[in-house]
């Protein structure tokens, strides 16, 4: 999906950490209020968020829109979609609160991660897919790495990979990450996953991997930021966090659906030899199990 599609609340939250305090509270309030917001002129915005109009104007402007009138009416839109993609979810409102049962919880969860899911395939740049897919799909070798969270999802792609038969490592210290991207050329690629893209290992590693001449990807959800700088090709989430961020859950996902569609591109570029790969490990491991219980 072309970058013209991310719909404007997705465009807000990817640019969260680039804009200035005045245009970041305005950001909030959308965020948070998103139907309220597209009710209010540029005046009553300005005085929620204790901004001037001119910092209003900036931002819709910084968001892609000429006029206030089309932000709104892409906020309304906006809105109507998350109801009819929530309708199926149970009823829940706000973030996850200290008060809240666990049936509130498990709610919050799942409309959290559905969101991020469809969110992410909605922002999902196919073309970039497309040549991570042809990257990946020619290379020698696959190094992985990412910190934390990130790290669950980078393992996550080497196993996979490793099903069908690429040479694929996965990297979980950093020095052992940077030892190996320097050691990479350019019949190799290395994905770096990192969900704000400024994680400094995360950032070096692609960056010593570039310099020995390795094709770089990057997963992450901000496209302006130091990873996708360092990249040949960025593969952006939209991940919605609450405030239990260093719990990684709306990020985490989107991660794993982006390795999940980078995967499924691969075995199907090379359907034959990935589907015979597939069986015999199957195989492999059905076979052992069944010695074992026996």
């Amino acid at each position: 999906m072309a970058e013209g599609s991310r719909t404007v609340l997705i465009r807000i939250r990817a640019a969260m950490p680039t804009l200035r305090p005045s245009e970041r509270r305005i950001a909030e309030l959308v965020i948070d209020d998103p139907a309220g917001a597209a009710n209010l002129s540029i005046a009553e915005l300005a005085a929620r968020c204790e901004t001037s109009t001119t910092s209003v104007v900036r931002f819709y402007q910084r968001m892609g829109y000429a006029h206030f009138k089309d932000f709104r009416i892409d906020l309304a839109r906006e809105v109507a979609r998350e109801e009819l993609t929530k309708s199926n979810l149970p009823e829940v409102s706000g973030d996850i609160d200290r008060h809240d049962s666990l049936e509130e919880i498990v709610s919050k969860v799942a409309m959290n991660e559905t969101l991020s899911i469809a969110d992410t395939a909605r922002a999902l740049d196919t073309e970039a897919l497309g040549r991570a897919v042809e990257l990946v799909l020619s290379a020698r070798r696959i190094d992985s790495f990412g910190v934390g969270a990130s790290a669950l999802v980078g393992l996550d792609f080497q196993q996979k990979l490793s099903r069908i038969g690429r040479t694929a490592i996965n990297w979980h210290d950093s020095h052992s990450a940077w030892t190996s991207a320097a050691t990479l050329d350019d019949t190799c690629v290395a994905v770096a996953v990192s969900h704000t893209g400024a994680t400094v290992d995360t950032v070096e590693f692609l960056a010593i991997a570039r310099k020995s001449g390795a094709a770089t990807v990057a997963i992450t959800n901000f496209r302006e930021s130091p990873l996708a700088a360092t990249a040949d090709v960025t593969l952006t989430t939209a991940a919605r966090e609450t405030q239990f961020r260093s719990g990684a859950l709306g990020s985490r996902i989107a991660q794993l659906m982006v390795v999940d569609c980078l995967f499924t591109g691969v075995a199907q570029a090379s359907y034959d030899e990935s589907m015979a790969a597939l069986r015999d490990t199957y195989a492999v491991v059905h076979d052992r199990i069944v010695h074992k219980r026996a």
